[in-house]
């Protein structure tokens, strides 16, 4: 890994300014979020001084087309970028959403938005620089604490932290925008002003308006005690992590589901902290929940007849047989019956499923189908065994209800009848297994997990 780029001197620019930007991590490429605001631009001045090696210093500018003046934004951004011999992408996006400041309104989707596009044009290793800064920081976690939220979302934004195929960096945060400001003034640098930035409809607009300004007259130092406090419940959110871990591997089985038996003996603020750290583990959003009690009562005390469910963005923790499982929001299955013949891959959901000839291509092709379960088959688990009831087969692999009803069954299918010659990644008959498969054809069944 080569460094992102040659630190030059710094031209003027102040040394506490220029440090965060000299002590960047390594990286191919170096890309900056351009909004065209005063702190987006006077970050990429300052690395376009300190980050002088040609091809690896870019810019990014997602045109939201929401403001009057969002062309001519878009249009200063490219001239700026020309002067400064940076290159710059633009990406246009069209948002939908609420305009009266609610949760979930246009500000959140054209976040979305922006993320979804910085995501995209990031490549393996390289940097996105975004000019947050201390009072952007004192306004999140304060908009966080009114939201109600936990300890994760009072400690602010990290300074880095992953995004798609990179990483995000943010090497403002220690400056207040008053201080930054000051700096660009200093320089002569221009900048366009966000006209949404005034219209207190939006909540943040609202705490950054009318709200930081009179605080500060109260606490001066509003910005570093936030700062400070944000600090502060980012490690005990990562002591949090810590303890989740380890109780994790306590009460875990092996197919990497929990034990209710075994989360039923800690205590309830680690039984919620446990839940909560592995959802955000298999990288969902953990739900938000009023009455958490409740629902740790259902998934552990339940009568065992009983089927409790945590629901959440895209995924469902459930109860089964003495175990909570995590499923992710599952793929839609075909319709109809699928045929499955040589040299095509075949989509069943997560699985993919292949027929390959093993040894003598004069071997006639089975007729092979792919279909789910529709009651009163039956398979034949040992060569020369008894036959089973499918459903009772299942039951007797402890497999749950979800995972069954959208099991690939495999159907050979001779004379009109069907036999069932695999079930999914559980099972498969000698005849398309094995080393030497009897039919000379191989069924190749792999499974995309969560």
């Amino acid at each position: 890994m080569t460094r992102a780029g040659n630190p030059g001197s710094g031209s003027g620019w102040p040394e506490a300014l220029c440090a965060p930007v000299r002590q960047l991590p390594s990286a191919p490429r170096l890309r900056v979020a351009l909004s065209g605001g005063m702190d987006s631009v006077l970050l990429l001045h300052v690395v376009a001084t300190l980050h002088t090696d040609s091809g690896r210093l870019s810019a990014v500018h997602v045109n939201h087309q929401l403001q009057p003046n969002a062309d001519r934004t878009e249009q200063f951004c490219q001239q700026l970028c020309r002067e400064l011999g940076v290159p710059l992408e633009v990406r246009r996006v069209v948002i939908n959403g609420r305009e009266d400041g609610a949760s979930g309104g246009v500000e959140e989707a054209a976040r979305t938005a922006r993320y979804n596009v910085f995501e995209e044009v990031l490549t393996s290793g390289e940097l996105l620089l975004m000019a947050h800064h201390g009072d952007d920081q004192a306004e999140t976690v304060l908009f966080r604490l009114l939201r109600g939220t936990g300890v994760a979302g009072l400690g602010g934004m990290p300074r880095s932290r992953s995004l798609g195929d990179g990483m995000l960096y943010r090497p403002l945060l220690g400056f207040s925008r008053n201080e930054l400001e000051a700096w660009a003034v200093a320089k002569g640098i221009s900048w366009v002003e966000d006209p949404s930035n005034t219209d207190e409809r939006f909540d943040r607009n609202f705490l950054r308006q009318s709200i930081m300004p009179l605080l500060k007259t109260r606490w001066p130092s509003l910005v570093n005690r936030v700062a400070h406090s944000a600090r502060s419940c980012r490690e005990g959110d990562e002591l949090a992590g810590k303890l989740a871990e380890i109780r994790f591997q306590q009460c875990a089985t092996d197919q990497g589901a929990i034990s209710v038996d075994a989360l039923g003996q800690l205590v309830e603020v680690e039984q919620k902290n446990l839940i909560r750290w592995w959802i955000i583990r298999n990288r969902y959003t953990p739900p938000s929940i009023a009455d958490w009690p409740q629902v740790i009562e259902d998934l552990v005390r339940a009568p065992a007849d009983r089927e409790p469910e945590l629901r959440g963005n895209g995924y469902v923790v459930r109860r089964y047989q003495g175990n909570l499982y995590l499923v992710g929001e599952s793929m839609a299955l075909p319709s109809v019956k699928l045929t499955l013949a040589p040299g095509q891959e075949r989509v069943w959901g997560e699985w993919r499923l292949r027929l390959v000839a093993v040894a003598n291509p004069e071997m006639p092709v089975p007729d092979i189908r792919i279909s789910t379960r529709a009651g009163g088959e039956r398979l034949r688990p040992a060569p020369d065994g008894p036959s089973k009831s499918l459903k009772n087969w299942l039951q007797e692999k402890n497999i749950p209800p979800w995972e069954r009803a959208r099991l690939p069954l495999l159907l050979e299918v001779k004379d009109g009848h069907e036999e069932v010659v695999g079930a999914g990644d559980l099972w498969l008959s000698d005849k398309y297994c094995g080393a030497a498969p009897t039919s000379g054809w191989r069924i190749v069944v792999e499974r995309e997990c969560n």
